[in-house]
């Protein structure tokens, strides 16, 4: 449970420097929140930027790239593959 907590504690913090629209840090919590439910349901890396995506447009109705989606879906990935080898 303390692995879990601390990969969800790194999503966080990609999350927030990842800051795609630029706002500054702390003002993405119910999204990081939507999106590490997804990383947790996803392991393709093109379906989660696909879900990544979507659930930035709803909340700020702005579309990000899909290649920036990639982007940060891969490194959210890596993170959580490095927690699963941990464990």
């Amino acid at each position: 449970m303390e692995s879990k907590m601390k990969t969800n504690l790194q999503f966080v913090d990609l999350l927030n420097e990842w800051d795609p629209f630029e706002i500054k840090n702390g003002n993405y919590d119910p999204e990081i929140a939507d999106t590490i439910q997804a990383i947790h349901e996803i392991d393709n890396p093109e379906a989660l930027a696909a879900r990544i995506q979507s659930i930035y447009e709803f909340s700020f109705e702005r579309i990000i790239p899909i290649q920036q989606c990639l982007k940060i879906a891969n490194e959210l990935l890596l993170i959580k593959d490095n927690d699963s080898c941990t464990v």
